[in-house]
């Protein structure tokens, strides 16, 4: 017949070894960490505004996440956004004349950026810079410009009205 002291050590080694399988599946499934990470090689891309762009933002070419974001800067120089992109090594063959545009995710969901490749035959390496970027749309801007595009449109509307008729008066 088994001790007391050994089943009670058998339940406690098994409820350790529980506690660390739950630790690790919850780290594996927030995407807070990787245990095992990917090989990557980074690419870096310079943008005039990033929107709501953030670090582990994902990184995609037709739908389907090819890497993260993994570092966000601004350049002293240009005041651009420079953008360093980790991409899977699995993914190494994307064309070097490819494109990178800000997208977000549904109407008002988180923003990640989208890579269109080309038709160059050579191809990103480590340390690579995509050339040909497109910012990310605000929408607050959108919307800003719509209201004063609308409000500019009524005022010269009505100076155009004025004008007329003064015209049609002075005849």
């Amino acid at each position: 017949m088994l001790s007391q002291r050994f089943v009670e050590s058998l339940v406690g080694l098994f409820l350790i070894f529980a506690i660390i399988c739950l630790t690790v599946l919850a780290f594996k499934v927030s995407g807070l960490t990787t245990l095992f990470p990917a090989d990557t090689y980074d690419v870096t891309a310079s943008f005039e505004d990033i929107g709501g762009l953030k670090v582990r933002s994902p990184v995609k070419i037709g739908g389907v996440q090819v890497g993260e974001v993994s570092k966000i800067a601004l350049d002293p120089n240009t005041f651009r956004a420079v953008v360093t992109l980790h991409i899977q090594e699995k993914y190494n063959d994307i064309p070097d004349d490819s494109s990178a545009a800000i997208l977000t995710a549904g109407l008002l969901g988180d923003n990640y950026i989208a890579i269109t490749p080309m038709y160059s035959k050579t191809v990103f390496k480590n340390g690579g810079q995509i050339q040909m970027t497109n910012s990310a749309m605000v929408l607050e801007k959108l919307i800003g410009q719509f209201i004063y595009k609308m409000g500019n449109g009524d005022k010269s509307d009505n100076e155009a009205t004025n004008q007329g008729a003064t015209k049609h008066e002075n005849q």
